[in-house]
């Protein structure tokens, strides 16, 4: 792997150029999560379980609408690349009303069917606590939504700014974001000054008002802009995307909206299998995957970087510089992910004892931690190797690698073993996480076939 990064440090430049503002923006809205999720965490472990499900139900939805930017962000990385900025605007139109229509269909879903949906994590144990973890989730649940929108609008101005090498801007507008969170969950869920005691319902209006400032910020600079981001002069003068690109956008961009959202359904599945076990493995994977967040934030911003790089290399018909630099982008993801997984390892044993919950939920979640640390280089190289596809727009192979594992093997592993045996969660969560192991090495040799070397903006 090492060999791999010697030559032209150009590329690393570029990719560190991509990777650091993405990873900032990132880093800091995890890293407030994560306080957010020891604020909640001190309330109670009802509280924290409630809001934790009910989370899990809204990164469906996040990847939902991630996949359906990043589908037409292809086109718009390359169209970039080439110099195009009337195919950026359409694209970033599409973006806009086909991301709008589908939040407020995700809305009325989740309005309608909310409380069954957090109710299927409540099945590994009866009784007055998941009765009270359903209620907070529901509660929490409902102010929420109305965040929903200013969230998608977020996506869609800020992919478009990163695919035209732009990452500054939406950086800027997630800090400030999470700076009003973080201060209004410290005032609403445990009532400072003279602020209510709001508890979870605090913790709700912080994310929603923060995610209003995100969009004012990240819309106001981009307007005010507009000879340094050209795509935005009349971009809501018209809606009219041509039928032709639509068609092309459906086509590449579907698939790719369908594989995310299969994908987040599938992560959704495993952990209604993991619940099974009860709510002290509901705790136990909250605290876990809150804080694997954080430390994958770095693997994460490769791999979008990756995808950008490549989408403009393509798009300007560099094919072979994109083949060789995406070697290059790929060990460095593996290399830093090696690193980073060796202190996820060693802090581990402390992170639990933040929360105020009980004993057996602090050392499952420790030692998931450590699991997890154990597949985080594997992980990296799978993700890397998945923008690489991406880039190209080769949305099958793509599909079977991502989804396509998901629920041939994640999905069934962890429901038979949590259905048809005996096993612990930590036994059922180690044997889902090893599966990483044989779909790095398949998304190599994918890599390596080159089949996603390919402009597909060319006239």
């Amino acid at each position: 792997m090492v060999s791999r990064i010697n030559g032209d440090h150009g590329i690393y430049r570029r990719l560190f150029g991509l990777m650091v503002p993405i990873m900032i923006q990132n880093g800091i809205t995890n890293f407030v999560n994560m306080l957010d999720n020891i604020m909640i965490g001190r309330v109670g472990t009802v509280q924290m379980t409630g809001v934790a499900v009910t989370n899990q139900l809204f990164f469906v939805f996040n990847l939902c609408v991630f996949g359906a930017v990043s589908g037409a962000g292809i086109f718009t990385a390359q169209f970039y690349g080439r110099g195009d900025h009337r195919g950026v605007r359409h694209t970033f139109r599409f973006k806009v009303l086909f991301c709008s229509l589908l939040t407020l269909g995700c809305i009325a879903l989740f309005r309608i069917g909310g409380r069954e949906l957090i109710g299927l994590y409540m099945q590994g144990e009866g009784g007055a606590a998941a009765a009270a973890s359903l209620e907070h989730g529901w509660h929490y649940m409902q102010i929420m939504l109305i965040g929903l929108l200013p969230y998608t609008l977020v996506q869609c101005y800020s992919s478009t700014l990163r695919e035209m090498g732009n990452p500054v801007v939406p950086m800027l507008a997630g800090v400030a974001a999470v700076g009003v969170n973080l201060c209004l969950n410290w005032l609403l869920i445990f009532g400072v000054w003279i602020f209510p005691e709001l508890g979870v319902a605090g913790a709700a209006i912080a994310t929603v008002v923060s995610r209003f400032t995100e969009l004012g910020v990240v819309m106001i600079y981009t307007h005010c802009n507009a000879g340094k981001f050209p795509f935005i002069v009349g971009a809501y003068r018209s809606l009219r995307v041509p039928g032709k690109l639509v068609g092309q956008l459906v086509i590449k961009g579907l698939p790719l909206m369908l594989n995310e959202t299969l994908w987040a359904a599938g992560v959704a599945a495993v952990n209604q299998s993991y619940s099974m076990r009860g709510l002290n493995a509901v705790g136990a994977i909250n605290i876990s995957q809150t804080f694997w967040n954080v430390f994958s934030i770095a693997y994460m911003a490769v791999g979008a970087a990756i995808g950008i790089i490549l989408g403009q290399m393509l798009g300007a018909n560099q094919l072979r510089e994109a083949r060789e630099s995406a070697r290059k982008m790929i060990a460095v993801s593996g290399l830093i992910s090696i690193a980073v997984g060796a202190v996820y390892a060693g802090v581990a044993e402390f992170i639990p004892m933040a929360y105020n919950t009980e004993p057996e939920i602090r050392r499952l979640a420790t030692r998931m931690m450590q699991i997890a640390a154990v597949a985080m280089p594997f992980e990296a190289l799978t993700h890397a190797s998945y923008f690489t596809m991406r880039s190209g727009g080769r949305m099958l192979i793509t599909m079977i690698f991502d989804c396509g594992f998901m629920w041939g093997l994640n999905v069934p592993v962890a429901f038979l073993l949590s259905r048809f045996t005996g096993l612990s969660v930590l036994w059922i969560y180690g044997a889902v996480q090893a599966i990483a192991v044989v779909k790095s090495l398949l998304g190599i040799i994918l890599v390596e076939r080159g089949g996603w070397v390919k402009n597909i903006v060319q006239q």
